[in-house]
């Protein structure tokens, strides 16, 4: 089968490929527990799916403009400027079926051979991907563990230069948990504005956030002229499978990703456009509900993480992820690495998590074995899944 020579610069987030082996092993017997996907284990809240119905009801299945119909780019305006303290108009705002589409089309936009694009490492992979695809040079921007998983400041500024398109920020980060300081985003503007570059800033994790309070780069002074600010439905209120995502940007930009988005999927379900009004507009009980219960789900993870052998684990600040340093416990088991962490979990101890590969390549100078444990399930089953990785490492 011939396929065009950029099909094999295509990554994949192996998250889904780790989900495929679990229930492959489920339906041959096997007991597992699945600490690897990042899919919230609540229901979308009733009031949500009622409207849905309603819309459902009342015919709106039909297309709806490219770039979303006015009610909603309305509504995440509003939300917009209320959450971030900056003023967005629905001009600026497109909506996609995912969040995805925007990092996916505004990397199209932007970046080509020869441009470089800074992403954040570890990392969301399909970042690295798409820079790839579109057949730019990804430079990976380093995280680092002493810094609770921020920004290794010096190592990004060494890593812009005039080549630099476009930089993408996600705070809180997944896969680490860790979350942007002010002052952060403030050196990465400086960067970006030297560089005369586009700032792409994954904000989909904007509501986990455990402690203190959110900031966003469209709040240092010029960048939101800058910025492409990507959000969505899919983490706040549960609605992973719904497919709902929008950006915000300037007017004139977001003109182009409309126009990408009718030339790639025509536009986002009206039904689940409607969804979204009522999501951002009625109550939000059920979200402060469910932040508040990861926030303790988070707790009793990283208290049992830092009890098993061999393993150590720094707070996250935001999303629903635990980064567990795991390299000692690689040692106890006689593992070279997070890899092989990953499949002896997996196969002889129940437990699928995600090793740090996972999430794009070691960063130079990086000598530590991660892995990434969603805590996006039940207590009880996070309980059981970290006590399948005490046992098994104490086991040896």
């Amino acid at each position: 089968m011939k396929l065009a020579e950029r099909m094999s610069r295509l990554g994949t987030e192996n998250a889904f490929t780790v989900l495929a082996e679990v229930a492959k092993l489920r339906a041959a017997g096997r007991d597992i527990v699945s600490l690897g996907i990042g899919d919230p284990d609540f229901d979308t809240p009733p009031n949500i799916r009622e409207a849905a119905k309603r819309s459902l009801d009342a015919g709106r299945t039909h297309y709806t403009p490219s770039a979303g119909i006015p009610e909603l780019r309305e509504a995440i305006a509003a939300y917009l400027t209320r959450s971030r303290g900056v003023e967005f108009s629905p001009e600026e705002v497109v909506v996609t079926p995912g969040g995805k589409p925007i990092l996916y089309h505004s990397i199209l936009a932007i970046a080509e051979a020869g441009d470089e694009v800074i992403y954040p490492n570890p990392g969301f992979p399909i970042y690295e991907s798409v820079i790839d695809f579109a057949g730019a040079k990804p430079v990976p921007m380093a995280l680092v563990e002493s810094r609770e998983f921020r920004l290794d400041l010096e190592q990004l500024r060494r890593a812009a230069s005039p080549r630099t398109c476009l930089i993408i920020l996600n705070s809180p980060n997944n896969p680490t948990g860790g979350v942007l300081s002010f002052e952060d985003l403030e050196e990465v503007a400086r960067i970006a504005q030297e560089c005369d570059a586009w700032v792409l800033a994954d904000e989909i994790y904007s509501e986990f956030l455990f402690e203190g309070r959110f900031r966003s780069i469209t709040q240092v002074a010029g960048m939101k002229e800058r910025t492409i600010l990507l959000d969505g439905f899919s983490k706040t209120y549960a609605m992973t499978g719904w497919r709902l995502g929008y950006g915000a940007m300037p007017a004139a930009f977001a003109e182009k990703v409309a126009q990408l988005n009718t030339n790639s999927v025509s536009c986002t379900a009206t039904f689940a456009q409607d969804a979204a009004v009522e999501a951002l507009t009625g109550p939000q009980e059920a979200v402060r509900e469910m932040i508040g219960e990861f926030r303790g789900r988070r707790d009793m993870a990283v208290a049992e993480l830092n009890r098993i052998p061999g393993i150590s684990c720094v707070m996250p600040h935001g999303a629903f992820y635990a980064f567990p340093n795991v390299t000692e416990a690689c040692r106890l088991l006689g593992l070279k690495n997070a890899e092989e962490f990953q499949h002896a979990m997996l196969h002889d101890g129940g437990v699928a998590v995600l090793a740090r590969s996972n999430f794009g390549m070691r960063n130079e100078g990086e000598d530590q074995e991660y892995v990434r444990i969603s805590f996006a399930t039940s207590r009880e089953l996070l309980m059981e899944g970290l006590s399948r990785m005490r046992r098994l490492i104490e086991s040896r």
